[in-house]
């Protein structure tokens, strides 16, 4: 699938004010400083679509675009900020639990990680939660281009079974740079083809 055409629509903190739309929904989300901005230009061939930020936990808000009018790419707050207060986490935990249990046009959630680190406690627990609240998601591991072929193969495995203790079957996952766009057609094929299932059904 090709990206023809993205527009922003809107930016809100409650689920309430996002679109009213019938279009299927995808949320990218992932820990402050994930390449989560940079990531949403490299698909949506635009470079200043999302904007970027050196600083961590900037997009503190719910992002819509419309992707050729067909569906929403949704852009989550960035968690795990150590310098966010205690009320900036509470309110994140709250808008973000809503929007995953309230908007029912969310179809599933893609959770951005750093390939370049181990498995990250605060990155697994927030895997658990979504597999405790039986919320559909893929994981996306960015910034590929910074290390080897080789490191990334190791990197994949040791999430891989971090995650086989708490999981019967190991979720979907796509290997991403977007400096190098790598990745793109794979991630966006996927989001096609579960349109493409929910137009059949």
């Amino acid at each position: 699938m090709n990206v023809a055409h993205a527009e922003f629509v809107v930016s809100n903190t409650k689920v309430d004010h996002c679109p009213k739309s019938n279009l299927p929904e995808y949320a990218f989300i992932g820990r402050s400083n994930v390449g989560k901005s940079s990531l949403i230009n490299m698909l949506c061939n635009r470079k200043k679509l999302a904007r970027t930020s050196s600083r961590p936990g900037k997009t503190q808000l719910i992002n819509h675009f419309l992707i050729n009018k067909k569906w929403h790419l949704v852009d989550l707050p960035g968690y795990g900020y150590a310098r966010a207060s205690k009320t900036q986490k509470t309110t994140f935990q709250k808008f973000v639990f809503d929007y995953f249990n309230k908007r029912k046009e969310f179809i599933s959630a893609f959770l951005l990680i750093d390939i370049r680190h181990e498995p990250q406690p605060i990155d697994l627990d927030f895997l658990r939660w979504l597999g405790k609240h039986y919320i559909p998601f893929s994981i996306v591991f960015t910034k590929a281009d910074k290390i080897k072929e080789k490191e990334i193969e190791k990197k994949v495995s040791d999430y891989m079974k971090e995650l086989e203790r708490d999981w019967e079957s190991q979720p979907q996952y796509f290997i991403t740079s977007s400096k190098k766009r790598l990745g793109k057609d794979s991630l966006l094929n996927h989001i096609h083809e579960i349109n493409q299932s929910i137009k059949k059904n």
